[in-house]
């Protein structure tokens, strides 16, 4: 099938790291993983409501296919896929692309989304597929693909086939999970993200993981304050925001959420005290204003 956006590697051959297992590793594969098949051209939306079912969505493809599918490209972008992940309220989070972190999120029982190039260089075959195993015995990858739920690929082949797209794939992540040698940043991101699209109570929830496995993060404190004034708990904001900025005071962003913060609570002067601190202190020109504006409500607030 057709897909877009896709980077494709310039590598003649496969990187060692991407294609190495450590000594020793057993086989796995998730037998229970549901399969759906596919239509002409969906691989996307079948992929997609596969691995979210495993997640714990209950998936109506018809919707997925209306989400994803562009029937002019004849395919789904990658984009689509990630944006229709956080509509779920899930968390789509790129993996590094190696056979040991495929080996690794199969073993924490999460199937992975990847996309190949079934075809050559000149005629391109973008598919959606979901690798649901690896047999370390017999040097195969055990696919949901197409309309096979079980389809058997050799390792070699497997490996050509996804470095075309630039080893691109992603797990599905509940709120309450984090990945197998998750990188912090990239988490992060994907949580805000998840917060961009509306979904405020799974993301809440996510930055209270994040904030578990990194209790000093300023981006998990910022966006554990950001959840907290959405939901109307504004002392809640007032701690989240005071403790980022103890790690971070020069933030005027912080800051500034600070002072809502406590504007809601009828706190005037002191809201008018952090907002006149951050106005100060900022040197982000694009910020300003949004300061200048907190500063006005607050006052029109207070009288």
């Amino acid at each position: 099938m057709p897909a877009f956006l896709v980077l494709v590697s310039a590598c003649a051959s496969i990187p060692p790291r991407v294609g190495e297992l450590q000594a020793g590793q057993a086989s796995v594969e998730l037998d229970d993983t549901p399969f759906f098949p596919q239509r002409q051209f969906q691989c996307g939306p079948a992929a997609l409501a596969t691995a979210l079912t495993s997640s714990g969505v209950d998936v109506d493809l018809q919707a997925l296919v209306d989400r994803v599918y562009l029937p002019g490209k004849q395919g789904s972008l990658q984009v689509e896929m990630l944006a229709a992940t956080r509509t779920a309220g899930r968390i789509p989070y790129l993996i590094d692309g190696t056979l040991q972190v495929l080996w690794a999120e199969l073993s924490a029982g999460r199937p992975v989304v990847v996309l190949q190039n079934l075809g050559v260089a000149a005629i391109p075959r973008w598919h959606f597929a979901v690798v649901v195993g690896i047999d370390t015995e017999r040097d195969v990858v055990i696919l949901r693909s197409g309309m096979d739920r079980r389809r058997v690929t050799g390792l070699k082949t497997f490996l050509r086939t996804w470095r075309r797209s630039d080893f691109w794939g992603f797990v599905i992540l509940r709120p309450t999970e984090l990945p197998t040698g998750v990188d912090d940043v990239r988490y992060l991101k994907a949580v805000a993200a998840l917060e961009n699209a509306g979904r405020n109570e799974e993301a809440a929830t996510a930055w209270r993981t994040a904030l578990q496995a990194w209790p000093n993060s300023p981006v998990a404190l910022f966006g554990l304050g950001n959840a907290a004034l959405a939901q109307g708990d504004n002392p809640a904001a007032e701690a989240f925001f005071r403790r980022m900025l103890e790690r971070e005071p020069s933030s005027a962003a912080a800051r500034n959420n600070l002072a809502m913060a406590l504007a809601r609570q009828a706190r005037y002067e002191e809201a008018l005290r952090e907002i006149g601190i951050a106005l100060q202190a900022n040197r982000d020109p694009a910020l300003d204003r949004e300061l200048q504006h907190t500063k006005t409500f607050i006052a029109n607030m207070s009288r």
